[in-house]
């Protein structure tokens, strides 16, 4: 066993990070400057998008997509109960009404057949589907983005585990050549992510919809810092629109030039990582593996099995219990939104709502993966996971 905690997902960090970092610093410019207008223009390259602009998370993202695409009180948005709250909030947030819909039992991605009755169903106009690519595996996008088409809507897809995740050849965050339909993406650059920023995410889309977007990062300002105190900056400015404070700073966007010219490199750790786990794992019949459709690359954010109950003696809680006591770090990704207190009591959600959500959560581990982890710290997952199916097989 283990002499060491391990954790779920250390962020790898390298020098030539640290240096970017530290000139950053030098360059009296801390906050959003030169460093965060190259990496939005590096990063919108590297995805294949028309635009980028930088924020403080994807969170951030989400609330400006929905904020510059007008949706607000009397709106509806249709969305997956199978993610981080985050994603619902900025419906909220808004003033929106969120339509929850089960999702895919391979995937746990939203299921696009539950999709178009939800359209119909209900008060208010729907708005917008917000899809989420849960764990790095890209929701099915071509049937999502024809309802979009037939019926009008936008589409804001959360990617915040989804770089660089590709979907029928297509990185996630290029735009879907769909006439009609306005296509938003949102990243994450959470500590935990496949690049980060310490904390940071990037909304993607066509040109004249992220430079709209621009304000609303930055209190509604016609001109960020960079605009108004660089060398031929003014310092007149005007307030536009009533927007947020939700800009990203150079030293973020120093760790994330960094980490976007590294980025290659580390994907190819994280397949060496999940080759071993799903061929070790694949062995075990009380184990079930992660399911990738043959169209899709995942970007593989987050390794999570799913426990066969019926084959073990143990819950999923006293599974992460065991390997914890083998100093082994694990989570569960997520609880689902229809759940939660606040959901639960403001739209009278039940678990059975949503069948697939519920029954799959009480049976998901999330394991270590990072490009940081050493062999023998995948061998150490392996040996532990074994041990404990081993020990509690029914």
């Amino acid at each position: 066993m283990r002499d060491t905690f391990l954790s779920f997902s250390p962020p790898d960090i390298g020098e030539d990070e640290i240096q970017e970092v530290v000139a950053a610093l030098r360059s009296g410019w801390l906050t959003t400057g030169p460093r965060v207008a190259l990496f939005q223009e590096q990063f919108a390259d590297f995805v294949g998008a028309p635009r980028a602009l930088a924020l403080s998370s994807a969170t951030a993202a989400m609330h400006v997509a929905l904020a510059v695409m007008g949706i607000g009180p009397g709106h509806r948005v249709i969305s997956t109960p199978m993610t981080f709250t985050s994603t619902i909030h900025v419906i909220e947030q808004v003033g929106a009404q969120p339509v929850l819909v089960d999702v895919e039992a391979d995937t746990l991605n939203i299921d696009p057949a539950k999709v178009e009755s939800a359209i119909k169903s209900g008060n208010g106009a729907v708005r917008a589907i917000m899809p989420v690519h849960l764990y790095g595996h890209p929701a099915e996008m071509d049937p999502i983005l024809d309802l979009a088409r037939r019926h009008h809507l936008a589409v804001i897809e959360d990617a915040a585990h989804a770089l660089p995740a590709r979907y029928r050849g297509r990185l996630v965050g290029a735009p879907a050549a769909v006439e009609g339909v306005v296509n938003l993406t949102a990243f994450s650059f959470y500590a935990t992510k496949n690049l980060t920023t310490g904390e940071g995410g990037m909304l993607t889309g066509p040109d004249e919809i992220i430079e709209s977007a621009r304000p609303w990062s930055l209190h509604g300002m016609s001109g960020d810092a960079h605009a108004r105190y660089g060398s031929e900056g003014s310092w007149r400015y005007d307030v536009v629109l009533p927007g947020f404070k939700y800009n990203m700073t150079d030293m973020q966007a120093a760790l994330g030039l960094q980490q976007l010219r590294r980025l290659p490199s580390l994907q190819a750790r994280r397949f060496e990582i999940v080759a071993r786990y799903n061929g070790a794992f694949g062995e075990l019949d009380a184990l079930e593996v992660p399911f990738v459709r043959e169209h899709v690359e995942p970007a593989w954010q987050l390794y999570v099995l799913r426990l066969k109950l019926d084959r073990l003696q143990i819950d999923r809680a006293r599974f992460i219990e065991e390997l914890r006591a083998r100093n082994i770090g694990a989570s569960v990704h997520f609880i689902p939104v229809h759940l939660h207190s606040y959901y639960r009591e403001k739209y009278g959600y039940r678990p059975e709502d949503f069948p697939v959500a519920n029954a799959e959560y009480q049976r998901i581990v999330s394991l270590p993966l990072s490009p940081r982890l050493s062999d023998q710290d995948v061998n150490d997952v392996i040996e532990a996971v074994s041990d404990i199916v081993d020990r509690f097989h029914a």
